[in-house]
């Protein structure tokens, strides 16, 4: 079962509403004494449902939870659409390029809203279990380059991530600084990929993806690191990558 609600970002969006999504196993209606981890997901837009999606295809969340039976919370919000605002909030990092011109990241803004403001509430009105052990985050392309913002700069909250073609390209070298400032736990997993069809999108693509892994991996970090054949930057190309991400994460 997937419910949807309003929620508003002040420090971003103002009283601008955007939605919220959550999914809820079918056990959690029948067993009111069972509690769940639970995992997070930016572009919650594109999560669950195909009508809702930017392109038109979603990643079929809920499809996949209901025939896996998995025991599990989903949370997810929807970005901001208007121009840059996506990149604006879905960056921790100030950027510039060609095609972007200069992008002040407000990622951090995001984050704290979403530990201090989303999780407690999702804490408080769902039967979770809100320790790090059981908090995870997803996400893909600006949401992969987020979800691994999160598990590095917030490892105290977030114990595993699934960083989907993460987009390091933006910034590779203030992404290893980032990294290397974290105090990362040695318990911390995270999943990273790209797909075959978009790893030189970008000049900076490759040589980021090895570099980041390779620190993450000096942090003693649990990393699974694929490219995956066929694969492209696509809701249709992550959506098939589920089953992988969850298993490695162990969920």
């Amino acid at each position: 079962m997937v419910k949807k609600w309003n929620v508003t970002i002040p420090k971003l969006s103002g009283d601008t509403p955007r939605l919220a999504y959550i999914y809820l196993p079918e056990s959690y209606l029948t067993d009111d004494t069972a509690r769940y981890p639970v995992l997070y997901m930016f572009d919650g837009h594109n999560v669950f449902f195909d009508e809702d999606a930017t392109y038109g295809k979603s990643w079929g969340m809920n499809k996949y939870m209901e025939e896996s039976g998995k025991e599990l919370i989903i949370v997810a919000v929807e970005c901001n659409h208007e121009g840059n605002r996506r990149l604006i909030e879905y960056s921790p990092l100030n950027f510039q390029n060609s095609e972007l011109g200069v992008i002040r990241g407000k990622g951090h803004i995001l984050m704290n809203w979403m530990v201090g403001t989303l999780k407690p509430y999702i804490d408080a009105n769902y039967r979770t279990l809100p320790d790090r052990t059981h908090t995870i985050i997803a996400g893909s392309s600006m949401g992969g380059l987020m979800a691994l913002y999160a598990v590095t700069a917030y490892n105290h909250i977030f114990q595993r991530a699934a960083c989907l073609s993460p987009s390091l390209w933006v910034a590779p070298g203030k992404v290893l600084e980032m990294v290397a400032r974290a105090h990362i736990r040695r318990d911390t997993t995270i999943y990273m990929d790209y797909g075959e069809k978009e790893i030189f999108n970008h000049p900076a693509n490759q040589e980021s993806m090895i570099s980041t892994a390779h620190l993450l991996m000096t942090k003693r970090v649990n990393l699974a690191l694929r490219i995956v054949p066929g694969g492209d930057h696509s809701e249709a190309s992550w959506e098939r990558q589920v089953p992988i991400f969850m298993e490695c994460l162990g969920l």
